[in-house]
């Protein structure tokens, strides 16, 4: 569903971008609400959705034209939940439990697994034995493409 979801949210997406290029090659400018802040003001903001990924939510507060907080609570966040009150292991360490390693200097079958629950938590994944030794740092550069 998820993905059906981003296919959906992009081709409309793509409707949108090519709408506003037609409004400015036709000559209208004001295709979006100009915003003014007033510094003597404080302002709020909130969104509270979802995303691909899962639940994504973000506060903001804006005092005298400087914001004062910013906070997020990221899909990884939740996705990425240790052991509940009652003890029962989360999705990611539930899905580790008997996995087998071809390589133990470079366990690419953990990044798979925590991968395909979580695009964005494999970007930068470190990887410890059980006395906090590092076996191998994993990063993507997407400028190397």
């Amino acid at each position: 569903c998820r993905m059906i979801e981003a296919k959906v949210v992009a081709n409309n997406g793509l409707i949108a971008l090519e709408n506003l290029i037609a409004n400015i090659k036709s000559g209208d400018t004001e295709t979006c609400a100009k915003y003014v802040i007033d510094n003597s003001k404080e302002y709020k903001g909130r969104y509270i959705g979802h995303v691909p990924r899962g639940a994504l939510s973000h506060w903001c507060r804006i005092e005298k034209g400087v914001i004062k907080n910013w906070q997020a609570v990221v899909p990884s966040t939740w996705n990425a939940t240790p052991k509940d009150k009652d003890g029962a292991m989360g999705a990611y360490e539930s899905c580790l439990i008997g996995l087998k390693l071809a390589d133990l200097s470079k366990p690419l079958e953990i990044i798979r697994r925590i991968h395909s629950f979580d695009p964005c938590i494999a970007c930068a994944v470190h990887v410890m034995d059980a006395k906090g030794a590092e076996l191998g740092c994993y990063r993507v550069d997407p400028s190397k493409g």
